[in-house]
Formats: structure tokens, sequence, C-alpha cells
């Protein structure tokens, strides 16, 4: 987007990632001399990305931009939305905007990061307005499962936009703090050029019950359970835990916590008055063998089947001091965001295998959405009446509902634009349209550290090795001592197998003729079972080997290659699989 495009204080809008995936949220708005980034958030990995840790957003966009950096604003705690900020900050020195439990949970990442210090932390309360060159942002509660989100109105050179963040309706929070209708409704009044809106979910009909419509079903599985009770949220559903806590005091069970980012999130929520907990009912976790089952409740982590965390664990009988045994009771409260169906099903099974009873939300009412359904989606609508409307935040199936129900209300669909990530929206007083595409957005692929991203090229490999295997050719090839002789013999094992094969007529010029040939291969075929497709592929190696010209023999690269085309026709051809094909080159 270049700065003539952007004048007369035209806005660009560039979504770095959240638009066709849950996760991942990050939005850019730019003018001609400024910029600013709402949410920074990453995304886990499928179970298709074999050795990814954790997804960010790709962010040269930012970086070729820096100098017009004027703030990172957030609007709520979640990771989803908050995890990649420690990513970003050891690349960017930006202030960063959000309120105080939002800021006090980022921290927790940014000092395990090492960024903290570095860190300009700026903390809002909601009606709080920041200006930041030719923005100015005014923050505005709204109700979610986390306390203190917000969305953000951004009054621009031409006009206001409204990027709502997540949030719902809830008419009964269980913090009593509700949603701003009011300014929601002086902004629509006063007129809003752009909604930017939640389309999590979009599919779903009526009004996202309260958080508190769950509170009578988690009450009637206390009273009927005798044992240890389990229950396992998100670590970041602070309204949620309240809950169970107060359930925990009223049926005098001890509560014990696992799950360090559960741990850090109790701890944090309590010191800043967020989660109001009775400390004389907290327990360590290690602790809980001490009393009898019926005293307990343990808080834990793992509702989407993550394998390390502590419900997988127990699940397993691999956690260190806590065992779910036959007649516990565990209680799964939280959405099963798409594509962790399998991993949560294993969860699930083991736990069933131990004796327990569960209750997830496909089998009782024991979660409810922090997100708006159709009709919360609509009010927003309605109380804003922007000319101009974009979903965000879903699969793209979400922001074509989304979409589907701005125009329900009255949006023309001219005025509607469904966007995907690193696509550039241009806005003007008259018109949005999409202008093009950022050439360098995408995702980073983090397998263990931040600092350490994962080429596509690396997973391609992995993907390939973890449904094809590989093969390993080792080449040897003598130099002719004068006398005839040749070294031979290269250890085996039971996975390999060794030809003694005929040398190839010395190179006159070279000196290099073709030894010994193994073939060593893991997770492609059972060697004690293939001989025959082994033998075959060492005698194609063996005859590449002797068609090369001298030249070719001293140049490892130009081997490898020959022989990894040969080796791959020959096992696409006979075994319709492609390994990974990796030969080794040696010279005696």
């Amino acid at each position: 987007m270049t700065n003539s495009t952007l004048a007369n204080g035209n806005v660009s809008i560039i979504p770095l990632g959240g638009l066709g995936e849950f996760g991942l949220n990050m939005m850019v708005y730019e003018t001609e001399n400024d910029l600013i980034v709402i949410d920074t958030g990453f995304m886990l990995p499928n179970a298709d990305m074999p050795g990814v840790d954790l997804i960010f957003p790709d962010i040269h966009y930012l970086i070729e931009r820096k100098e017009k950096i004027r703030g990172i604003l957030l609007t709520h705690g979640h990771e989803d939305h908050i995890g990649a900020l420690a990513y970003v900050l050891r690349q960017l020195d930006v202030p960063v905007y959000g309120t105080q439990l939002t800021l006090a949970i980022a921290s927790g990442r940014l000092r395990e990061y090492g960024v903290l210090g570095k860190a300009q932390l700026n903390t809002i309360v909601p009606s709080d307005t920041v200006e930041l060159g030719d923005f100015s942002a005014e923050f505005i509660h709204v109700t979610h499962s986390i306390p203190d989100s917000v969305a953000i109105a951004l009054r621009t050179p031409i006009g206001v936009i409204v990027h709502t963040g997540d949030f719902k309706f809830d008419m009964t929070p269980v913090d009593g703090k509700l949603s701003d209708v009011q300014t929601l409704a002086r902004l629509g009044a006063e007129g809003v050029l752009m909604l930017i809106s939640d389309s999590t979910n979009a599919e779903r009909p009526g009004q996202t019950p309260s958080e508190r419509s769950i509170y009578d079903t988690i009450d009637h599985i206390f009273q009927r359970t005798e044992q240890k009770l389990f229950l396992c949220t998100f670590s970041s559903s602070l309204h949620r835990i309240q809950q169970f806590i107060d359930l925990a005091n009223r049926h005098r069970r001890l509560v014990a916590v696992s799950g360090r980012s559960l741990l850090n999130n109790v701890r944090t929520a309590s010191e800043l008055g967020y989660l109001h907990v009775n400390s004389d009912y907290l327990i360590d976790a290690r602790d809980a063998a001490m009393f009898k089952p019926h005293e307990v409740m343990v808080l834990s982590t793992g509702s989407q089947g993550e394998p390390r965390s502590a419900m997988a664990l127990m699940a397993l009988d691999n956690h260190p001091f806590l065992k779910v045994e036959q007649g516990d009771t565990v209680v799964i409260s939280a959405r099963i965001i798409p594509g962790n169906e399998k991993a949560i099903g294993n969860v699930v099974n083991h736990l069933l295998r131990r004796g327990a009873r569960i209750y997830h939300e496909r089998n009782a009412d024991v979660h409810v959405s922090g997100h708006g359904s159709s009709e919360d989606l609509k009010l927003m609508l309605n109380l804003l009446q922007p000319k101009f409307f974009m979903p965000m935040h879903g699969e793209y199936q979400n922001l074509v509902r989304h979409a589907e129900l701005a125009e329900s209300v009255g949006i023309p669909s001219q005025n509607i634009t469904v966007a995907e990530d690193g696509e550039l929206i241009h806005l003007t007083p008259e018109t949005c349209e999409v202008f093009g595409r950022e050439g360098r957005s995408g995702r980073v692929l983090v397998d263990g550290k931040p600092e350490i991203e994962l080429e596509d090229i690396v997973l391609r490999d992995r993907i390939q090795l973890s449904e094809d295997g590989i093969v390993i050719p080792v080449i040897v090839l003598h130099s002719d001592t004068g006398d005839g002789s040749q070294q031979k013999d290269i250890g085996a094992d039971e996975t390999s197998a060794t030809a003694d094969t005929p040398t190839a007529d010395t190179d006159a010029k070279t000196g290099l003729n073709a030894g010994e040939i193994e073939i060593i291969s893991r997770g492609f075929v059972y060697m004690d079972k293939s001989e025959e497709l082994i033998e075959e592929a060492k005698e194609i190696t063996r005859r590449v080997i002797e068609n090369l010209s001298d030249e070719q023999k001293h140049e490892t690269e130009v081997v490898q290659d020959e022989v990894r085309g040969a080796l791959r026709r020959f096992f696409s051809k006979q075994m319709q699989r492609t390994p990974i094909i990796f030969p080794v080159v040696m010279r005696v």
C-alpha cells in the first residue's frame, strides 16, 4: 500500500491473522503516516504439523514499516489474542496498551521469553482514549469469558472504525459488569464508517446464554459426585473458574489447581481482585491424596487434549501426584475447537478406562460460549449501524455467514467485505475494497523457542517421513591402489542390507570405481521381508554409478542427485510410494 494510495487520510486494513481460522488474531490499521496493530495472537498446531509447537503470524509487513508503528492494542487476555506478543516485541520496540488483567497475563509470557524488561506496557481502563498519531483509540467494555475485555473504536481522519474483539451480550455476567451498550449506541448515532466484528458463532442461531447458565448443571454434578471431582477448562476462563471455586466452597470441597498456566492465572487474577478465592480452601495439588476423595476438587488444564497438559497426563496415569480412579468424575468445560476432536477423544477414552464418569459439552450443559451467536451479532450491527462491514475471527464459513447476517439487517452487499489473511483492504469515505495482497504475509511455525522458526520445507519433509519413511543408500567409491586390491566391508545391522557387488572397471582418469552399496530403510519397508526390492534398488544404484563420467564421480552432489532420481522413480513405480531418499557418498 503506497503513500499515494493512503493520501487524504484513507485507511488500509491488513489482517495478518484471524480470518479463515480460529486463533492467530492480528489486525493492522494504517494511514499515510501512522500504523497501529490490534491483538497479537498465536494458534496451536493441527495434527498434520509434526513437531510444531506454536504458530505465529508472519510480521514482515510490520518490520518493514516499524518506523510508522504507534502502538499495539490488546482487546483481552486470551492466548489467541496475546500469545504472540513476546514474539513480536523481540523484533519491534513499540508501546503496548491493554487493561490491567490483560497486561498482567501477557507479562507472564513476556517474562518467560526475556522481553518483559524492555516492553512498554501501558494500562488503560474502559472509557479511556489514547492518541496514536492519525488514530484515536477509545476502549469500550464488552462481556466475554474473561474479565477486562474491550472493543476498540478507532477515530481516523475519514471516520470511525469499530473493532469488537471477542464479545457476547451477557445480561447476567459473573462479575456484574455489563457490556457498555450506551457507548456503542452513542457511536452508532454519531456515525460509524466501518464495523469489524467477531464471527466465531455466526452460524449458531439465537443468543448465546449467560455464563451463569451452567451454574445449576455444575451444582448438580457436585451434589451427585461422591469421590474426587476434576474440572477441566481453559486457564484464562476466569468467570468459569470463579463459579467452580464458589461451588467448591458451597459443597465444602478443597480446591487443588494443576497446570502451570492455570496456577499463574489464578494467582494473578486473585492478586488483582478479578478472582475471589478463599485461601482456606486452597491446597497444593501435591497434597490432594492426603484428603478423602469427597473432600477434593481439582482444577485442571487440558480441555483440548494437549498431550503434556495435566488432564492428558492423568488420563494416561502419568501424572506425578494426581490420579483419576474408579468412580471419580471429570468435567471438561470448554468448547471442542475444530481440529482437536481426536486429541480430546483420546483423553476421554483413557479417562473412561480409568473408570471415571465424564461430562462434556456434547452430553451435558457444562459449557457456554464466550462469543455472541447470530442474535448478538445482529444486535451489535444494529447498535452501530455501520456504512461498511467486514467479519473477522473464524473459519471462512463463519465469515460468510456473518456477512449474510449483516445483509439481513440492511447493510448493502456491496458494502460488505469478506477478506482473508494477507489481503489489503482499502477504505475511503465512499468505498471499501480489496486492493491486493501482502506478499510476505502468512504463518511462522515455531519448533521449541520462539526464535527457532521452522521452514515450510522442513515441515513437508516431516510429513513425508511420517507417511513414506526414509531410504538411505550408502555408496562407497574406491580409489585404485595399483595392485587391484580394494577396501571392503562396511557395517550392517538387522535393518540394513549390504551387497558384495562386482566393482566397475577402474576409471583411467580418476582412479575411482564403485565398491559396496548398502541400503538402510526406516519407515518404508521391513528389510527382512523385502530382500528382492532392496537387491534391485542396489543394482539400480550400482548402474547409476557405473554410468557416471569421471568428473561426475568427483562431484558428491551430482552422485546424490542421480541416485536419488533413479531410486525415486523405481520406488514410485514398484510401491506407489515416494520415501525421502538421502544418499550418502563415501570415498576410500
